[in-house]
């Protein structure tokens, strides 16, 4: 039998082990499991709404996931990723507020160039965090925190202050951007086809680049042995901040994505725990790339669904984040229980 193979009976097993422990942490909340979990199901697929809004989910949880490969890699934590998604909004909502869409430059030049400011301010916050780590010894979770509440606090200070509409402070967000500066959107719902084709691109491209390069052969050799990775002259720091940009710019361009093509303006907590779901899929995943899309479409159904758990069975819809860490945990634990685990599974 090949380790693939050898593989499945461990997988379905802690698969089915998840599902258990989910219904009895239904039961105990008082849910009917099997009704809990169509009314997710049927809130995050059953109709076109639903789905367009399961992909305007699935595209920051993707480029996030895709993101977080990267310093996974290398081994880091890059806890930052939320603080990260939200300085790429602010800096995209920056230069499309700045921008002319009558007399200036074209808009699809516009929005282009607001992306990439994106992008930008992301790498630039997480390069922050990876320079601490590198030349401050400070470990990239507890940086990556700390910046996470600045990158909060800057983005409610420009809400309510220097960005707020005319006349007044809202905490719904600054004004509206000019239909000119928004993504394509798709049937004429507020969800951009431009989002979802960057994430499959990054997603496709994250893979060439820790698979099929020298630069990810290298970030494996600086997760396995940093000691040995530096006596090889592949310089481990420089590999650190390397993958602290990449996984930055993706969170950024997530961030620029949600400001240009959904929510059109900045809003409070435009991160929405993407960052943070993201870290839950990657690990549902095993930190394998195949499997990754796939955990990114389930917690995104997961967090569209769980909006009809309210209106449909008076439940709360943070029930669907206390599934969502205990399938993970419960996947991890069955994942050890199983015989024969030892042998050099990931």
């Amino acid at each position: 039998m090949t380790p693939r193979l050898g593989m499945l009976p461990r997988a379905g097993f802690a698969l089915l082990a998840a599902l258990g422990v989910t219904l009895l942490i239904l039961v105990a909340a008082g849910a009917p499991p099997l009704s809990t979990l169509a009314v997710m199901l049927d809130g995050g697929l059953g109709s076109q709404a639903a789905l367009l809004r399961t992909l305007a989910a699935f595209t920051p949880l993707l480029l996030c996931g895709a993101a977080l490969c990267v310093t996974f890699a290398a081994n880091l934590w890059n806890i930052g990723v939320e603080g990260q998604i939200t300085l790429g909004a602010i800096c995209c909502q920056g230069y499309l507020r700045a921008a002319d869409p009558g007399g200036g430059l074209p808009a699809a030049l516009d929005l282009a160039l607001g992306l990439g400011f994106g992008a930008l301010g992301g790498l630039a916050w997480a390069l922050l965090s990876g320079v601490l780590r590198t030349h401050g010894r400070v470990h990239e979770i507890f940086s990556g925190l700390g910046l996470n509440c600045v990158a909060m606090g800057a983005s409610l200070w420009l809400i309510l202050g220097p960005w707020k509409r005319p006349g007044m402070a809202s905490m719904s967000g600054t004004e509206t951007l000019p239909a000119e500066l928004w993504l394509p959107t798709l049937g004429g719902r507020p969800m951009s086809t431009v989002g979802p084709i960057l994430a499959v691109a990054a997603f496709a491209a994250v893979a060439w680049l820790l698979r099929r390069t020298f630069f990810g052969l290298t970030l494996s050799a600086v997760r396995q042995n940093p000691l040995a990775a530096t006596r090889l002259g592949l310089r481990p720091k420089a590999r650190i901040l390397a993958a602290m940009a990449i996984c930055g710019a993706l969170a950024g361009l997530a961030g620029a994505v949600l400001v240009a093509g959904l929510y059109h303006r900045l809003i409070p907590s435009i991160s929405g725990n993407y960052g943070y779901t993201a870290i839950l899929a990657v690990l549902l995943a095993s930190g394998s790339l195949a499997a990754l899309p796939l955990a990114c479409l389930f917690f995104a159904v997961l967090t569209v669904g769980s909006i009809q758990l309210p209106l449909s069975l008076t439940l709360d819809s943070s029930l669907a984040g206390v599934i969502q860490g205990v399938l993970v945990l419960t996947l991890f634990a069955a994942r050890r229980v199983w015989p024969g685990h030892g042998g050099g599974a990931k």
